[in-house]
């Protein structure tokens, strides 16, 4: 089954200096343990929410606005694609992503066609 994990954190919480000193290692070796295992099918950073652009249609119109569509503290800093045997193994893979210590790890199964 694959699943799309979005990496979020909180951009006013501060992350123990220890984990932004060694998080691109940290992450480099989590996607190099993902990668060997045929678990991780794609994945990316992401530019910062202020570079968001919204759109939506309404009455016709296309409305397009910047930034992200919610006001929220948290933002989607990235993401990977997963193909992981069940819901379980899915977790185990999220729990052992660097920015599980301090931000929020989203998994969401993509529709089985």
């Amino acid at each position: 089954m694959n699943y799309l994990m979005f990496v979020c954190m909180d951009d006013t919480a501060t992350p123990d200096p220890e984990d932004l000193a060694t998080m691109r290692e940290r992450t480099q070796s989590w996607v190099d343990e993902m990668d060997g295992r045929g678990i991780r099918v794609q994945g990316q950073r992401l530019r910062p929410q202020q570079d968001a652009t919204t759109v939506s249609v309404r009455a016709g119109d296309v409305v397009v606005a910047d930034g992200p569509f919610a006001e929220t503290k948290e933002q989607i800093a990235g993401f990977d694609i997963l193909h992981c045997a069940d819901l379980d193994e899915a977790i185990e893979v999220a729990s052992k992503h660097p920015v599980a210590r301090f931000g929020t790890l989203e998994l969401r199964p993509f529709w089985e066609e």
